[in-house]
């Protein structure tokens, strides 16, 4: 099977064509309403400490990073590192494994 886009990044604008094309009872801004408050609920759970889970593909989850001594890489000068969140994503079965099909 040829990916639709293979070895190209797909972007927001690109996924909404994409179901546009597949969906033409829908109109594109029906679609880009959809997929904005689809992603606004992903990232609204993640703010709220919780987790996005999507069969098959993987899910999203926030991880906290401590404080830390840093250096800048143009200088070699330290630097602290505040705390932070970051975003985490663990991808799932199906998707390893369509990623990882042998080629004959």
């Amino acid at each position: 099977m040829v990916a639709p886009f293979e070895g190209s990044p797909m972007i927001k604008s690109e996924l909404i064509a994409k179901l546009a094309d597949e969906n033409p009872h829908l109109t594109q801004r029906d679609i880009e309403r959809l997929v904005g408050v689809v992603l606004e609920r992903m990232i609204l759970a993640l703010e709220n400490g919780g987790r996005v889970e999507l069969r098959g593909f993987g899910a999203l989850s926030v991880r906290s990073r401590d404080a830390r001594a840093g250096r800048n890489p143009r200088t070699g000068e330290p630097v602290s590192v505040r705390a932070k969140h970051v975003p985490f994503f663990k991808s799932g079965k199906e998707l390893r494994e369509r990623l990882n099909v042998d080629e004959d």
